[in-house]
């Protein structure tokens, strides 16, 4: 009878794929290190290839790569075989997987491929396959068993593949110094892209910004509020440093002490010493600001303490951070 405890099976699976992964620990030798070098100075791309579940792991692999700046593609390689061989130039990185080493499509690429002159990484379970024996990189993939109960479909093969692929990808990175602003280069969409924002990419800027001097007049601060369509305008001292930020919750507490407040000097009713944020800061910190704070917009400042934005929660709405 097949067995039905379905929670034993699992957590036999979990474990089978769990060996496979820690297996790859012994084998993070000296041509991991030339596989990350290679793939740190080349000046093409990294094309990935291979058949059925390895070609699916390989595809993450690449946009893995992609993702991270380095420039990648999958190749299929029966398709290589028909015609996109083409894409693959003299210097690429082909990075070629298979778990036998053996896969027919891989095996007729490789003469050709070192014809074109682009190097060869393999990913590969059979250090004696025609792969490993014809790749200038060679990383042991290779797994004891399958978590499949038959030992056939790859598994634990496939995984183990995917954790080596991940740990070169992330190699790369470290070695190429790849920072988290480039992350956020790489990846403007989505809620990944609008965690890395920062608030000089949505603030305010120019006419939209209205920064006026401490000595202006209340109505004259006005007019500026609304040609700008903001919020509130940001009061600087003669030195263009930050001294106060004038909003309509300020127009209306001192309206209910003096009706006739338009020529007063903007000094004498606006809040001093507001709640800035400087404009490297991420977006998602300008948030928690205006949480906290409970007020609706940040002056940005540069390192000297001036001006150079205004951030609306109106434009974190829009990007889409709140």
């Amino acid at each position: 009878m097949p067995e039905k405890n379905f929670q034993k099976i699992a957590k036999r699976v979990l474990r089978t794929e769990a060996r496979a992964i820690n297996s790859l620990l012994a084998r993070i030798n000296k041509n991991f290190d030339k596989a990350v070098e290679m793939i740190a100075r080349c000046t093409g791309r990294v094309v990935v290839t291979g058949m059925g579940k390895p070609g699916i792991i390989g595809s993450k692999i690449s946009a893995t790569l992609a993702s991270l700046g380095v420039p990648s593609l999958f190749l299929h390689p029966a398709e290589a075989l028909h015609g996109d061989l083409g894409r693959v130039t003299r210097d690429d990185i082909v990075l070629a997987i298979s778990n036998s080493g053996q896969t027919e499509e891989i095996a007729k690429l490789l003469p050709l491929i070192k014809k074109i002159g682009a190097r060869l990484i393999g990913f590969t379970g059979n250090p004696d396959s025609v792969l490993a024996r014809n790749c200038d990189i060679f990383l042991n993939v290779g797994v004891k068993k399958e978590a499949c109960p038959f030992n056939l479909a790859p598994t634990a093969s496939t995984t183990a593949t995917l954790a080596m692929g991940d740990a070169l990808a992330l190699a790369v990175l470290i070695k190429r110094g790849f920072q988290v602003k480039d992350y956020a280069f790489y990846h403007p969409g989505g809620s990944l892209g609008k965690k890395l924002l920062k608030v000089k990419d949505l603030m305010r800027k120019g006419e939209h910004n209205p920064v006026v001097r401490e000595t202006a007049k209340v109505k004259t601060v006005l007019l500026r509020i609304t040609k700008s369509r903001a919020g509130c305008a940001t009061v600087v001292r003669k030195n263009r440093r930050l001294c106060g930020i004038f909003t309509d919750g300020d127009l209306r507490r001192h309206l209910k002490q003096d009706m006739d407040i338009l020529d007063v000097a903007i000094s004498r009713v606006m809040t001093r010493n507001p709640t800035a944020i400087h404009k490297e800061r991420l977006a998602v910190e300008a948030l928690k600001m205006l949480k906290d704070k409970k007020i609706d917009e940040l002056p940005v400042i540069d390192e000297h303490g001036c001006p150079v934005g205004l951030l609306d929660v109106q434009d974190l709405l829009k990007a889409g951070i709140v």
